[in-house]
Parts: structure tokens; C-alpha cells; sequence
């Protein structure tokens, strides 16, 4: 599979199907793998690059905290490798922050947007301490605590009831970083700057897709991205957390090819 230096880090990234092309950037702390239930409704018609984000899978974490300015190189540097000059983004959770980011510096190259589970904000005092507080504790204590502690804050209580093997799935891709990597991922999440001001500036069409139970990023997220993103619509997925296109693919993947299929700048 295609990997790229890109300053100090190889970045990993996968790319399925054929045609126009979409940028799937996953969330924290999984990898590309978070993307194959939906790629299926997709693959067919479209081109999709599948990058791991520094840190997650097989990409290297490079030196110091990953930054979005750092992921969002990388994205660049991806789409520069395989001759693409705009593309379609599909994002979920951090992959929405790199993507607001992408956009600030890479102005006119996402043709359309499609933002799942992610919010514009920045941290609070309070939830910056606490971030920085686990990327010491990780370090501390090995991954697992971690990683455990993640997952009913991730799903939907109808996922962690019902659907034991998705949790699974998610925890082998999790299993995948480092103590060093989850702390340096979070240590740059807790940098990333507040996109609120950026959205009005950004005119591609837009889908934001929110879990009805998503703890992160809430349907007032949502709302508050519908409201400053000229012309985006919100989607709820019920009984779907964080990780909606993981959890309610047969929900979340036909509602992204629709939106590619429409038009879309794609």
C-alpha cells in the first residue's frame, strides 16, 4: 500500500475505487479501517483516498505534538502524490479539525464537505486540562486504561448494548497506537484553534451528519455548523454515538453517496 515522507513522519494511506475524488480523514483514536462499512456505497463511482492520520494505524507520529497544521500537510501532500488538485472531504470527529484547517490553508481545493460527529470549537479551559492530563496519564499507565475509558463515550448505549463486535472492531483499530502516539494526538487536539469565525467563509456545498447520542459533538454542534455554513443541511442518525458511520453504516452510507451523487462539487 502507498505511503509518503511527509517532514518527519511516512504517512500510510489506501486508496479504493475509481472516478472523481473524496478525502475520508477518520476520527481519534482509530485508523482508515474506521471507513470500511461505508466505502461499499461509495467505491463504485468515486475515487477514495483513505489516509491514516500521523499517529493512528500504520502512519508515523513524527517529532513533537501532532498538530492540525501537521495533518493537514499531510492531506495536501497525499492529494499532491496522487495528482489531485480538489477533492470531496468526508471527516468524522478530529478529521472535521484538520479539515477546517485544510481549509484555511488549502483554500479552494475541498469541492464539497461532509462533516460527521465533529464540532468547530476549540477546548475549554477545563476540557484542554483534562486532555493534556490523559496525554500524561497514557504515558503513565499504557494504553488500555485509555482506551477502555474511550468507549462509552464513543458509542451510542445502543451500540454498546446490542453490538459488541463493532465496540471490538473499534478497540483492534484503537490497539494499533502507541502510549507515545495518543499522547502527542492529544497534545496537538488540545492546540487546535477555533474555526467558528472560518465557517462563513466557506461556500462548498456541505452535509453535517451528528449521532443522536453523540456525546462530543451534539446536535447544537451541529446546528451551530448549519447555521454559519451557507447552504449545509444536518442529518440526526439515531441510535448512533460519535462514531455514526461506524455504527449505522446502512444509515450513514447511502446519505454520503447521495450527497456526492447531488452535485455536490464533486
Amino acid at each position: 500500500m502507498p505511503t509518503l515522507r511527509s517532514d518527519d513522519a511516512e504517512i500510510f494511506y489506501e486508496v479504493h475505487g475509481s472516478g472523481p475524488a473524496v478525502v475520508l480523514l477518520h476520527p481519534f483514536p482509530s485508523n482508515h479501517e474506521f471507513w470500511q462499512p461505508v466505502i461499499p456505497a461509495m467505491e463504485s463511482r468515486y475515487r477514495l483516498i483513505l489516509p491514516d492520520l500521523r499517529g493512528h494505524g500504520a502512519s508515523e507520529i513524527g517529532q513533537g505534538p501532532a498538530f492540525m497544521a501537521k495533518h493537514a500537510a499531510d492531506v495536501a501532500r497525499i492529494m499532491d502524490a496522487c495528482g489531485i488538485g480538489t477533492a470531496a472531504f468526508i471527516v468524522c470527529s478530529v478529521g472535521g479539525c484538520i479539515a477546517f484547517e485544510f481549509m484555511r490553508r488549502f483554500r479552494g481545493r475541498i469541492s464539497a464537505l461532509a462533516l460527521c460527529g465533529t464540532r468547530p470549537q476549540p477546548d475549554s479551559a477545563e476540557a484542554r486540562a483534562n486532555r493534556l492530563k490523559s496525554a500524561d496519564a497514557v504515558l503513565e499507565q499504557g494504553t488500555e486504561p485509555f482506551l477502555e475509558s474511550m468507549i462509552p463515550k464513543l458509542f451510542a448505549a445502543t451500540t454498546l448494548s446490542s453490538r459488541p463486535d463493532l465496540v471490538e472492531g473499534a478497540l483492534r483499530m484503537m490497539r494499533k497506537m502507541s502510549a507515545q502516539d495518543i499522547s502527542l494526538v492529544l497534545r496537538g487536539m488540545a492546540e487546535r484553534p477555533d474555526s467558528v469565525p472560518d465557517l462563513k467563509h466557506f461556500h462548498a456545498p456541505t452535509l453535517i451528519v451528528i449521532g443522536e447520542e453523540d456525546l462530543f459533538s451534539t446536535a447544537a454542534d451541529g446546528e451551530l455548523m448549519r447555521q454559519n455554513i451557507t447552504g449545509s443541511r444536518l442529518n440526526m442518525i439515531p441510535k448512533a454515538g460519535h462514531y455514526a458511520p461506524w455504527e449505522r453504516p446502512e444509515a450513514v452510507g447511502p446519505l454520503l453517496r447521495q450527497f456526492l451523487d447531488s452535485g455536490s462539487g464533486v
